[in-house]
């Protein structure tokens, strides 16, 4: 192979450093994040250094709105969980379904559910923020543990496995949903999407910045949600009740990651594209209001998959530089990346979408700049 008019060409050059540093990026982002989480043996990651000996009191709280079937298969989990001390509190949002019902026998079989119902749309803002603060004042335990219902835990034992990770000095805990597909292919690209999404957030704690987390599976001290002002500082954002407290109030001191199996919750993969749509928008909508670190972060990662990408397409067009050697380099990529993904897979007990990561990297990385263009645009604030 003549190397001479690749040295002779800055063009080339260019394109062959920006090739290496975004193909240096990409591996360092798949080892340290998706390789790290998937591989992690700890069912609790605290800088605490301990799992908390003590049970402490817990309320469950949930927000629901019009989620009447899912209230029928996720309350009977909550409800039965394995704890010595709990409630759970549902704040029921101008449903006008049978949410009302479902959550009226359950109470008179469960002295442990604790239901507020708000008939009237006082809520100026939208959103959950107003309804979650709510239960959350109506809640009478130590710990605030948040959930959906339409995510169901994996066991009866998940709050337990969640109040391992209060030790110390720990104000925050932070677990992890899993989607659930269906076979098809809507399905798999939730799993895919919700999988990388895991590893981002979770990889990112473990290197001591825990900037957000999901509110399917999120706890903390009840004292100390009031001690930072609740949701008061973000409160005329309709999105962000969950990611947005995380993200202004957590960090590597007070908050740990619980990564047990028994402490996730499981939701169904969404049966139509739209309302998957609006939940990636709901989630993309918040990212404006993080801080300057947290923002140049997210954008690490998909910069550094278009330029690889560009770099690649322009080197191989320019027929200057071998293409055996480009070939050779997306390999290696695409099987580092699937590698770290298999780790992945199996940590959230996720079968074969793994082998088509590369696909689906390329397709988000198309969707999400689309969505992120959609979402800064979206100006009418919606339930969420």
């Amino acid at each position: 192979m003549n190397f001479e008019n690749v040295l002779n060409s800055t063009y080339t050059l260019v394109l062959l450093a920006v090739l290496v540093l975004s193909f240096l990026v990409l591996c360092l982002y798949y080892g340290l994040t998706w390789l790290r989480v998937g591989r992690c043996k700890k069912d609790v990651v605290s800088r605490q250094g301990s799992v908390a000996a003590h049970k402490p009191s817990v309320s469950v709280v949930m927000v629901v709105h019009n989620e009447a079937e899912f209230l029928k298969k996720s309350l009977p989990y909550l409800l039965e969980q394995d704890y010595p001390d709990f409630e759970v509190v549902v704040v029921n949002y101008t449903s006008t379904d049978d949410t009302q019902f479902v959550l009226r026998v359950c109470a008179e079989n469960y002295h442990n559910l604790k239901p507020i119902t708000l008939k009237n749309d006082v809520n100026m803002f939208q959103g959950r923020k107003y309804p979650l603060s709510i239960g959350i004042k109506s809640s009478t335990k130590d710990v605030v543990l948040l959930t959906e219902a339409e995510s169901t835990p994996r066991t009866f034992d998940w709050i337990s496995r969640m109040m391992q990770g209060f030790s110390g000095g720990t104000q925050v805990v932070i677990g992890y949903n899993v989607v659930k597909g269906n076979g098809k292919l809507l399905g798999a690209f939730q799993q895919y999407e919700n999988m990388t999404y895991n590893a981002s957030y979770l990889g990112a704690a473990m290197l001591g910045n825990p900037f957000t987390a999901t509110g399917r599976n999120l706890s903390y001290r009840r004292d100390f949600f009031f001690k930072q002002g609740g949701f008061i500082s973000h409160y005329s954002i309709s999105d962000g009740a969950d990611d947005l407290f995380v993200n202004q109030n957590a960090n590597s001191r007070n908050s740990a990651l619980v990564l047990s199996g028994d402490a996730a919750v499981y939701s169904e993969a969404r049966h139509s594209f739209v309302t998957w749509h609006q939940d990636r928008v709901h989630r993309l909508c918040t990212r404006r209001y993080y801080g300057l670190k947290d923002r140049l972060m997210l954008l690490i990662y998909p910069l550094s998959q278009l330029l690889f990408i560009v770099s690649v397409v322009f080197l191989f067009l320019g027929q200057v530089f071998p293409w055996q050697i480009l070939l050779g380099v997306l390999l290696l990529k695409f099987l580092w990346q699937i590698v770290c993904s298999l780790s992945l897979a199996k940590k959230f007990e996720i079968k074969k979408i793994q082998f088509f990561s590369p696909f689906f990297e390329f397709y988000f990385l198309i969707a999400n700049t689309f969505l992120t263009l959609f979402a800064l645009r979206r100006k009418k604030k919606q339930w969420r």
